[in-house]
């Protein structure tokens, strides 16, 4: 067996028999029994978070000692000042239809050496292709900033974490990342940009299986019939296709905290109006950034139970949340900002669909802030009483928005709020260079912890 230098053992092997039986028992996706639970849990988890910020600031008598935040994600593993260590702990923090992804959790560390993507069908071990093709749970982490340009899609396999804290982590190119017929899967605190079409030849998807893909669409992250899906502060723009699409009966996703901009179709939900496993797809959107430059799609939903929950939309060009094919949309404590286009106002739009038709579809809004004009269509019953509610709601409740959405995006080193340089350009830019990649001794895993843990904890205090 071809040993694997990237790897460091940081728990015994029957600490995987758990996560061992789920994947020999995978199912194909389904709904969660009570939808209406999960969106009452996050509205708990989120109460329970401002509480415990309020209480802090009484009893603190220096302010800027404060950690809690009100987002009950961060609030879970960044107030731990030895996260670096602890790193694990982040998969016990999701919220929402995918709170149940464990990603690697209690697998081992793989560290990426080498940021090169030039073999699809034979990854060289250190790479991060090599690292998500595996079939044992992994925890993938980066000993230094990278940027990594994919020859092709980056096709993930069950249980990973990709865990970019502590580092600058581009990825772009062709792809870019594929979750299909897969489970358990966290991206966190990842830039992804600038993906192109690929395709037409083969890619390895396992250590025993590769295979002839056909052209991809470009999207940022493609999830294909995969459930249990956590994305979480990431930084997402300028993809050829969707910069997130879920499609043919995934299910049990949580999208939070990132950041998104620049982009025309932001986030597609369902594959058509006539898929019916779709029906059954579950999605929780909360605290994301909604950013500039964006057109439409946010999300655009095809049947399933969609909960957009505390996110900031600032300015779209056509529309924020659109759908067809009856799906539920449940819009609570958002804030939407409308852009001067006084044609383009309304955050919602029925796709193709006449009003006899969607007039009864469950689309409802309670206690978003509606700024500069903007106007939420709800339907189904009580309409006039939800489209009231939208616009009577208390301004300290967008001052809540700011708090919860502060640190959007990539965390730290590379965040929006610092200057990304050159990775800003694309990957076809040819003043752009390869990424060299640290090459980490396993004796200085632990040493390489506590330096990302003092390093980058000043920074996140200051976004």
């Amino acid at each position: 067996m071809l040993h694997r230098t990237c790897i460091v053992l940081i728990s015994l092997l029957s600490s995987f028999s758990p996560v061992c039986g789920a994947m020999l028992n995978f199912t194909l996706p389904g709904a969660h029994p009570s939808p209406e639970l999960v969106a009452q849990e996050v509205h708990r988890r989120v109460n329970a978070s401002i509480s415990r910020r309020r209480s802090l600031e009484i009893s603190q008598k220096d302010q800027s000692t404060g950690c809690f935040t009100g987002n009950p994600i961060d609030d879970c593993w960044k107030c731990d000042p030895d996260w670096a260590n602890n790193r694990q702990r982040l998969a016990d923090c999701a919220i929402g239809f995918g709170q149940y992804a464990m990603g690697g959790k209690n697998g081992e560390y793989y560290i990426v050496t080498d940021s090169s993507d030039d073999d699809a069908v034979t990854p060289k071990p250190g790479t991060l292709r090599y690292a998500v093709i595996q079939t044992e749970p992994l925890w993938i982490v980066f000993p230094s900033n990278m940027l990594i340009k994919l020859s092709q899609e980056l096709i993930f396999n069950s249980y990973k974490t990709l865990d970019g804290r502590g580092a600058n982590v581009h990825i772009v190119g062709g792809g870019c990342i594929t979750l299909q017929y897969v489970s358990n899967v966290i991206i966190h605190n990842v830039h992804i940009h600038h993906c192109v079409e690929s395709g037409n030849t083969n890619v390895r998807s396992s250590p025993t299986h590769f295979g002839y893909r056909t052209k991809s669409d470009g999207d940022g992250i493609s999830i294909f019939g995969s459930k249990d899906i956590w994305i979480d502060h990431c930084s997402l723009s300028h993809c050829k296709d969707g910069l997130i699409d879920a499609v043919m009966g995934s299910t049990g996703i949580t999208i939070s905290n990132n950041f998104f901009s620049h982009h025309n179709e932001v986030m597609l939900l369902g594959h058509s109006d006539d898929y019916l496993p779709d029906s059954g797809m579950q999605v929780t959107i909360a605290f994301n950034h909604f950013g500039e430059k964006l057109v439409q799609r946010m999300p655009r939903c095809r049947r399933g139970y969609i909960h957009v929950v505390n996110n900031d939309f600032t300015q779209w060009e056509m529309y924020a949340i659109g759908g067809s094919g009856n799906p539920t949309i449940n819009s609570q404590g958002n804030r939407y900002t409308a852009p001067t286009n006084r044609n383009a106002k309304e955050v919602t739009k029925r796709v193709e669909t006449e009003e006899g038709e969607w007039k009864g579809w469950n689309w409802r809004s309670e206690g978003d802030v509606m700024v500069n004009g903007a106007f939420f269509v709800a339907s189904g019953q009580g309409v006039e009483v939800k489209y009231e509610k939208a616009y009577s709601v208390e301004p300290k409740s967008a001052e809540l928005i700011q708090q919860l959405t502060w640190h959007s995006g990539v965390l730290g080193v590379g965040g929006r709020d610092n200057n990304v340089g050159m990775w800003s350009r694309g990957p076809n830019d040819a003043e752009i260079g390869s990424a060299t990649p640290t090459k980490m001794p396993l004796s200085m895993l632990i040493a390489f912890s506590c330096f990302v843990c003092l390093y980058t904890m000043p920074i996140t205090s200051m976004l």
